[in-house]
């Protein structure tokens, strides 16, 4: 390695899941303060970057992942003078913190999804994706979740459903309403005001979805291991055209602060998850890749990986 590389180019991240590492304060729970006493480990280890598992105010539906308020700390974990101090002790070890970032989705308990589920007039209703109920009452359209079942949930009050391709506390943002990712990116400055060296960006291939919100095709290739989700091909809620124009502006925030990374989740075929690079190297700094882990384990499987990478 030469002198211009940068750290995340030939550094060690070690990934941090806050609520089963450290308890400092006997409750059971791990939290912020356990994690700055184990740095000096953790830096033994010649770690380079911390990435922390979300450590937003969230109801955990699902660990977490739905996230309350994008600007605060889960008080299970602690305080945001506790936060800075963390930061403080693994800059002061020569290492990086990377926050997990959920740009995809919300809790239902945020305060833009309470404002956007109160009304079909609310200004923030159209930050959510909502669409009324197919002719026979049922969701708009075939969508699935992950987790399986309808990818919509019938909100009783508007009579509409919102989307959800996880949990239904998850609503899906809509990237299509111009003030939605000035938000997310003010949510990204916040956080590097106070220091971080950057975001590992949850599900970012999915925070586009198809505008006239079409059923998807069944999945010519599906071997079962997927369930029911893997019973259609998602041509119209994954990898949708303009989704690298939402990651680019995303990076553009990035610049803005010195050497600071994104590191896209991203599950694609290689030839596809070489674009989130960007064409001028301008979007994610490190896709994912995820063939690494489903490889199997053996030199030359790998070998072939990494040659076609």
């Amino acid at each position: 390695m030469t002198d211009s590389h940068r750290w995340w180019q030939q550094g060690i991240i070690y990934q941090v899941y806050p609520r089963s590492y450290q308890d400092s304060n006997g409750d059971g729970l791990g939290d912020l303060n356990g994690i700055t006493q184990r740095l000096d480990f953790i830096k033994q280890l010649n770690v380079d970057a911390i990435w922390l598992s979300p450590i937003y105010p969230s109801p955990m539906h699902d660990f977490g992942y739905d996230v309350a308020d994008y600007t605060g700390i889960h008080p299970m974990f602690g305080s945001m003078e506790e936060f800075e101090h963390l930061l403080a002790e693994v800059h002061q070890r020569g290492m990086k913190l990377i926050l997990d970032l959920v740009p995809n989705h919300t809790s239902n308990e945020h305060a833009w999804f309470v404002e956007s589920s109160s009304s079909r007039n609310n200004p923030k209703r159209d930050w959510y994706i909502w669409a009324d109920p197919a002719p026979d009452g049922g969701p708009p359209n075939n969508w699935v979740s992950y987790f399986g079942g309808p990818a919509w949930t019938l909100e009783p009050q508007t009579d509409q459903y919102y989307l959800h391709q996880f949990v239904p506390q998850q609503p899906e943002l809509n990237y299509r309403h111009p003030e939605v990712l000035p938000a997310i990116l003010n949510v990204m400055r916040f956080w590097l005001e106070k220091g971080i060296d950057g975001f590992r960006m949850d599900v970012i291939w999915l925070m586009l979805k198809d505008e006239q919100l079409r059923d998807e095709p069944p999945n010519p290739d599906d071997d079962g291991k997927w369930g029911e989700h893997g019973t259609l091909d998602h041509i119209y809620t994954n990898n949708i055209p303009g989704i690298h124009g939402l990651i680019r502006q995303m990076r553009a925030v990035l610049d803005e602060y010195d050497d600071s990374m994104m590191v896209g989740e991203i599950y694609l075929p290689l030839d596809q998850l070489m674009l989130y690079y960007g064409a001028n190297l301008d979007e994610c700094h490190l896709p994912y890749n995820f063939q690494l882990i489903t490889s199997e384990w053996n030199a030359k499987a790998i070998h072939q990986i990494v040659d076609a990478y």
